[in-house]
């Protein structure tokens, strides 16, 4: 499992997958099919998500399935970006 900060025209939202990949190219097929086309995306650790969310996490982390490839942990774009330092963060993906 991977988990991401993605900053959209939107805000920004935290993510799970069950790809390998933080960034999977069917993972971005399966944003731009929601209209998150344009984004900058900062691979998070795991573990340092699972602290921060506690219980929602396990809520969240129990619907995620090898066939499931995308969670939505967080949709408040505030709070997730306050939750993660840019030291925390992985290196930016740009995608457009």
């Amino acid at each position: 499992m991977k988990a991401g900060l993605l900053i959209t025209g939107n805000g920004a939202l935290i993510y799970l997958t069950s790809y390998d990949d933080f960034m999977n190219d069917k993972l971005k097929e399966k944003l731009a099919s929601k209209g998150i086309t344009k984004f900058i995306a900062y691979e998070i650790p795991v573990e340092e998500a699972k602290k921060r969310y506690g219980g929602h996490f396990d809520i969240v982390i129990r619907d995620l399935h090898e066939t499931d490839d995308l969670r939505i942990l967080d949709y408040d774009g505030s709070r997730a970006f306050k939750l993660f330092s840019f030291k925390e963060l992985g290196k930016p993906v740009y995608h457009e």
